[in-house]
């Protein structure tokens, strides 16, 4: 039977140990979410106050960005104490209460895990700048004599994913490896000391209740052996880098095969919590090799990043979905779907322009939210906010625009709670990036309770997803449709979305419950998407 909204308390011996195959996830961008202290940075506290909102938006969990001690150089994934709260965050007492908070109102609660590597202002990598080469304090990292005459060249062709070398050299002739940020530098996990500090510290969270990990980087910690060259110069940023490995390439420093190991051995601590879990931030050369990362001894789940970037075309998403099932069922782990998130331009900016956008991201939304499997809300997406594309170059914060001019600061701006004017109840005294004057209408108060908004959407569809027992586990079965048109069916329950130029009779596929645009009586209009049942006979 399926539960109303906030009517338990979070047991994992009560509400079911596998609640992760069907979730739906709203990722909180913690510095961005709410300002409970008026410094403008979203807090521990300003989350805890608006739990309930989440409750009633219908999620089932909540994923926080860290929230650790950092000097937030790369947002909080440079950290320097992975086991306690940064002070603009709050502090674990905080942690603690908002922890127990959401789970009174029945939310999960997963946190970022970043294993890949530390902020160079961590203990460890200021002893081991401190020490001699080949000390085992330079052990836990990977530092390694440079090239060429008095080693003035770094010691492969490796690029860094924000734009240079992927290495720094340091007064003692020695360089350092960072995939990221200089100020990132990797770990060495071929290290039993690296392995068992980061066993200690999800242990230690889970300790204090976090019901799952989102692991960051998980196909970085292995390196090729003898960290050979890729083989090329060019100078490629995030996004190409991305596309070579989805083209087919290995790189010798990402989804190397050992380290599966590692994720082996986390799911064995994993298990030995009921009901907790894990889900890889991995990119891997082939289908194949990303879906090695779940099964029943590594990590529940994969984020499947095919169906943030699919066009806006029946062929492209009707890849992408069959494709993602297909390796689904091959492992026995649910599909995950995301359309936005920190890292990637808002999906209603990539689909279009103006009204265009949000239409489009208004059927994507009902579209994902009927597929089987687990769905990823990013924070904001709810309210139909579009990436903010003209943040002054000075104001921009993220440590990629130094060195590639690429930012993903535009769609981290601080979430617009209420009123007329930025930062829109966002907190008393400002917000870190600044929100856009055109915001007033997107704000919670602004469509809380209108018909037709994009935040009552929301509502909607994730009322009737915990309502309809077909919707988030199942199978799905695709239906003929018109040329430009996605019709499947979950259960009673279909799903037709019209990608094409003309609007769509859907008198064939029943009576709609609940659609992203109105209808003109029984046509669809163009970019619209529509959930239908039967009609009842008689």
């Amino acid at each position: 039977m399926p539960r109303e909204q906030g009517q338990f308390a979070v047991n994992a011996d009560e509400a079911g140990a596998d609640w992760w195959r069907d979730a739906v996830v709203y990722q909180v961008y913690v510095r961005s979410f709410a300002d409970s202290n008026g410094d403008g940075i979203g807090d521990l506290a300003g989350l805890r106050d608006r739990l309930p909102y989440l409750r009633d938006l219908g999620v089932d969990a909540i994923w926080l960005t860290p929230f650790y001690r950092s000097p937030m150089i790369d947002g909080g994934y440079d950290v320097t104490d992975y086991r306690t709260v940064d002070p603009m965050f709050g502090d674990l007492d905080d942690f603690d209460a908002m922890t127990a908070d959401a789970h009174a109102l029945g939310l999960r609660v997963i946190i970022d895990v970043v294993p890949n590597h530390t902020s160079s202002a961590h203990a460890w990598f200021q002893a081991a700048l401190a020490a001699a080469p080949g000390s085992p304090e330079r052990e836990r990292y990977l530092f390694r004599d440079g090239r060429g005459p008095d080693g003035a060249e770094p010691p492969n062709d490796w690029e860094s994913i924000f734009g240079g070398d992927a290495w720094t050299r340091v007064p003692d002739g020695q360089w350092y490896l960072h995939i990221f940020d200089p100020e990132q530098p990797d770990l060495n996990w071929e290290l039993p000391e690296v392995r068992a500090e980061f066993e200690d510290i999800l242990r230690f969270w889970l300790d204090r209740g976090v019901d799952g990990f989102r692991v960051d980087v998980a196909h970085g910690n292995i390196k090729a052996p003898g960290l050979p060259d890729v083989g090329y110069s060019s100078r490629t940023g995030r996004n190409q880098r991305q596309s070579r490995l989805l083209e087919g390439t290995v790189l010798p420093y990402f989804d190397q095969d050992g380290v599966h190991e590692i994720y082996r051995s986390w799911r064995r601590i994993l298990d030995s919590y009921p009901g907790r879990m894990a889900v890889a931030e991995a990119w891997a050369s082939t289908p194949e090799r990303l879906a090695r990362y779940v099964g029943p001894d590594e990590l529940h789940q994969v984020f499947n990043f095919d169906f943030l970037h699919a066009t806006w075309s029946v062929d492209s998403f009707r890849k992408v979905i069959d494709t993602a099932l297909a390796e689904a069922n091959l492992v026995g782990a649910p599909t995950t779907w995301v359309l936005s998130n920190h890292d990637k331009r808002r999906h209603v900016t990539r689909y279009g322009s103006g009204e265009v956008g949000l239409r489009r991201g208004r059927a994507a939304a009902l579209m994902m939210l009927a597929l089987p499997g687990v769905a990823y809300l990013y924070q904001g997406e709810e309210l139909g906010l579009e990436e903010v594309l003209d943040i002054p170059d000075e104001l921009r914060q993220d440590p990629a625009f130094r060195r590639t001019g690429e930012s993903r600061d535009g769609c981290r701006v601080p979430l617009p709670w209420a009123g007329q004017t930025a930062p829109y109840g966002f907190g008393t005294g400002g917000s870190w990036l600044p929100a856009p004057a055109t915001w007033a209408g997107r704000t919670v108060a602004a469509q809380d309770g209108v018909a037709g908004s994009t935040l009552e959407l929301y509502r909607a569809a994730l009322r009737l997803r915990r309502a309809e027992t077909a919707l988030g586990g199942g199978e799905l079965t695709w239906l003929q449709a018109e040329p430009g048109v996605l019709a499947f069916r979950r259960g009673e329950l279909t799903c037709v979305v019209n990608l094409g130029s003309e609007p769509v009779d859907v008198r064939r596929y029943g009576a709609p419950i609940l659609a992203s645009e109105p209808l003109d009586e029984d046509l669809l209009p163009v970019d619209g998407a529509a959930w239908l049942k039967p009609v009842p006979l008689g």
